[in-house]
């Protein structure tokens, strides 16, 4: 092994470029691939996801495993969710070679995170997840709506993306990912990661992404669904005002004028300035007659 201290087993950049060769793994553009070769950042990864000793985590594309090893020190269990027919096919030896007293609280799902409805063992209580930018906001939703156990989120994603996911109403970038998920979670932006701790290095930079399941989910009759759909609506026409970017949802310009004033909120307003709470109102209020 090339690690500098014996002691330590998480990756270094000479283990992770010797593995990749080994295995003759070239990062693709098309998974989003690239590598975090700093073990300081994956120990500052898992700091920051506050993760425990009786931690069940969930790790969406580990790739060569350099935050698994992190995770597995720290935590109770890991089940990691891989898509890469190579990367999968040698995760496990490289726990079993570098941190084998915990080899048995591993686990690999070799499948598309999007298609996973289960995980083995008991249920995750978090989700730590380097994510590649295509598909970081579809995988983070799928994973904390299919998995109510997850309690705590720590995600590194483009620094823009964060961005997104992170913003209030009200801000330039607010839009889909902000709202949904707030849906599910308190979001914040939980510090920046610079380039040159990942192989390749990327040319953006990447930021980290905090997300605490609301303690009681959001109060309101209307469905999940129900809310989204008012939510994709809203932002297909970012620009105009509710009234005419809800008139398809609703079924008219008026009867989005309607759903909108029973629910309190100005048709004159427009979808940025709408906290996740006033998208559910909305829903709530869509083409029926309120009594009283």
């Amino acid at each position: 092994m090339s690690t500098t201290d014996p002691a330590d087993v998480l990756l270094g950049p000479a283990d992770i470029r010797e593995l990749a060769a080994a295995l003759g793994v070239r990062p693709t553009k098309q998974r989003g691939q690239n590598f975090v070769i700093d073990a300081n950042t994956v120990r500052r990864i898992v700091r920051t996801a506050e993760v425990r000793p009786d931690d069940v985590v969930v790790e969406v594309g580990p790739g060569l495993g350099s935050l698994t090893l992190a995770l597995l020190e720290a935590a109770d269990r890991v089940t990691a969710v891989e898509i890469d027919d190579v990367l999968a096919a040698a995760l496990p030896a490289t726990i079993e070679a570098r941190l084998p007293a915990k080899k048995d609280r591993f686990a690999l799902v070799h499948s598309d995170a999007m298609h996973v409805r289960e995980l083995p063992g008991p249920p995750p209580t978090a989700l730590v997840a380097n994510l590649p930018y295509n598909v970081a906001v579809p995988v983070l939703l799928h994973m904390l709506d299919r998995f109510p156990s997850i309690q705590r989120t720590l995600v590194m994603v483009q620094a823009e993306v964060a961005d997104r996911l992170a913003a209030g109403p009200g801000n330039k970038v607010y839009g889909v990912p902000s709202v949904k998920a707030n849906w599910y979670a308190e979001v914040k932006r939980a510090g920046a990661i610079g380039r040159n701790v990942f192989w390749p290095a990327p040319n953006v930079d990447s930021g980290l992404v905090s997300l605490v399941r609301r303690s009681e989910p959001l109060a309101t009759t209307a469905t999940k669904d129900e809310v989204f759909a008012v939510v994709d609506a809203a932002f297909a026409q970012r620009r105009k005002t509710l009234r005419a970017a809800l008139a398809g949802w609703a079924g008219s310009p008026a009867a989005a004028e309607e759903a909108l004033v029973r629910a309190g909120i100005s048709p004159q307003a427009r979808g940025e300035a709408l906290t996740v709470e006033e998208f559910a109102r909305i829903a709530e209020n869509r083409g029926e007659k309120k009594d009283g």
